[in-house]
């Protein structure tokens, strides 16, 4: 295996599946399948999931509601994603252990960076919920700065298309994908790979970040192993 100890930032919208809203079972029996394959290989895995698929603080400020508040519940939102990922993997017999940035005795552990630690080094899946705690800050900073925390060796973001291009795949046919490039060439053509908090941490913690399809099955396995996949960033 190319990488030892890795960050996964999983978004909330792709729990959603073919869904509208809320988790999709499927989705969630297919990621776990994903990464056990890369554990029961020995890979010391930490996960990030964003809360879109249920609620975002943006959103919540269009209609009104103050920022802080928004932000709280889009916190919260992630801890639910993150319980439905705990409970699959654990359906897969994996070890897991679930840290949330804000105390909640009975449904997880508050984060504790040597404890983090020492999870992935007894070789248990661990899940870091509720962001970074903090308002004004995304799930993409939370993922960077817990990946710079556990001293893993690289972030995995797992999206719905399979690199970064020079345009939206999605809505532009001729958009040419990248397979390797630089912060600095991210930087200079305004490419949207994270939001710029997080991809500056990574950047000044040279911190690699790999981009790639997370859907297509098998792919997670050749990430780590080092393939040419996704679009890597360094």
């Amino acid at each position: 295996m190319k990488y030892k100890r890795i960050l996964l930032k999983l978004s909330g919208e792709s729990l959603m599946g073919d869904k509208q809203f809320g988790i999709d079972n499927n989705r969630l029996a297919q990621y776990a399948t994903e990464i056990k394959e890369i554990a029961d290989k020995g890979v010391e895995i930490g996960i990030v999931i964003g809360g879109g698929n249920i609620f975002r603080g943006i959103q919540a400020v269009e209609g009104g509601m103050d920022r802080v508040q928004g932000d709280f519940m889009g916190m919260l939102a992630t801890v639910i994603n993150s319980m439905a990922l705990q409970s699959a993997l654990e359906g897969k017999g994996m070890q897991t252990r679930l840290l949330t940035a804000i105390k909640m005795e009975e449904i997880a552990e508050t984060f504790i960076r040597r404890r983090a630690v020492r999870h992935l080094e007894k070789g248990r899946v661990v899940i870091f919920g509720a962001g970074t705690g903090n308002p004004y800050f995304t799930t993409d900073s939370a993922a960077s700065l817990r990946a710079i925390e556990i001293e893993a060796d690289v972030v995995l973001k797992g999206t719905r298309v399979d690199g970064i291009y020079n345009a939206d795949p999605e809505k532009d046919k001729s958009a040419t994908k990248f397979d390797t490039i630089s912060f600095d060439d991210v930087y200079a053509k305004g490419l949207n790979v994270m939001d710029l908090t997080a991809f500056t941490l990574c950047k000044e913690n040279e911190l690699p970040i790999i981009v790639f399809n997370m859907d297509k099955p098998g792919t997670l396995l050749k990430v780590v192993q080092g393939d040419k996949v996704g679009t890597l960033v360094s």
